[in-house]
């Protein structure tokens, strides 16, 4: 194949197809526990996550609530990945050998707000949200006592409890610009030129953030139906500063892969295990569903 630009463009717009029939398809988890929003700018402000808004009856004046009392920001970030093409490879028409490398960028493409969500979770006992306490804490400030949890201690393998039923969410992914294939293929290019490399990779901009602390749990304790029906009543019983409950449900179970066993047996078995009166019901069967990221470690 004689290498010209509009030899080039149509290998372009022939990887471009692959890429984006890739990305359409590739599986990926964030829009189950995070809600995406549009970001025009550097980063967004995010005022309206203080508190939960509960109707009340309405004697007098109406009850104006402050929600910029605080605020909590997530500045985007720039994220890329690149692949060089041998120009030799062009000239002896075998581009084809590319094609998974490009598709790969795809499935990397869509997935990456995955692996942004899952170092959220892992780093939520270290990391601070919108009111200065680490996402998942013993101290929140909040509710009729003062401080509310959410974070179970324990010192085994992370597991975490989420409602994901609302339209806010637990997470955020901040979206800037969508993951587009670009290409540095001009034959005249120094870097051609130098290295007889074409280079094509993808882009985007954006960030991921915790949402309300309130929609998710965390526990280092054994997962099993003891710790488990803790972390539901915790989030159950969590209450605004009036002393109204939430209304939190919990529907979502999020674990690593090595905990996938466990977890598929507290909420899909019939059963749990033999007590010394026998068989023992499960009454967490189908109480919530399972979601297994494999960046969990």
């Amino acid at each position: 194949m004689i290498i010209n630009q509009s030899n080039l463009d149509n290998i372009y717009v022939a990887l471009n197809a692959i890429f984006n029939e890739t990305f359409q398809g590739a599986a990926s988890f964030y829009n189950r526990v995070a809600m995406t929003v549009t970001s025009k700018g550097r980063g967004n402000d995010y005022k309206f996550m203080l508190q939960f808004p509960m109707l009340r009856e309405w004697i007098g004046d109406r009850q104006v609530r402050n929600l910029a009392a605080a605020h909590f920001q997530i500045e985007n970030k720039d994220y890329e990945a690149t692949v060089e093409l041998d120009r030799n490879d062009m000239e002896d028409d075998t581009i084809g050998i590319y094609n998974p490398v490009i598709s790969e960028l795809g499935r990397a493409a869509k997935q990456h707000p995955d692996l942004l969500i899952a170092a959220l979770l892992a780093n939520g006992h270290t990391t601070p949200c919108y009111d200065g306490k680490n996402f998942f804490a013993t101290d929140h400030p909040g509710g009729p006592e003062g401080t509310q949890s959410n974070y179970g201690g324990g010192s085994s393998t992370a597991w975490y409890l989420l409602d994901t039923s609302r339209s806010i969410r637990p997470f955020i992914f901040q979206q800037r610009t969508l993951p587009n294939l670009v290409s540095l293929d001009r034959p005249g290019n120094s870097h051609v030129f130098m290295r007889r490399k074409f280079r094509f990779g993808v882009d985007y901009r954006g960030a991921a953030g915790y949402g309300l602390w309130q929609l998710a749990y965390a526990s280092h304790d054994t997962l099993n139906d003891t710790n488990y029906e803790a972390a539901r009543r915790a989030m159950q019983t969590l209450k605004n500063d009036e002393g109204v409950p939430l209304g939190i449900m919990p529907s979502l179970l999020v674990v690593p892969p090595c905990l996938e066993s466990n977890a598929k047996e507290l909420l899909n078995g019939d059963y749990l295990g033999v007590t010394g009166e026998g068989t023992k019901t499960n009454i967490w069967k189908g109480t919530a569903e399972v979601l297994v990221v494999p960046w969990l470690t």
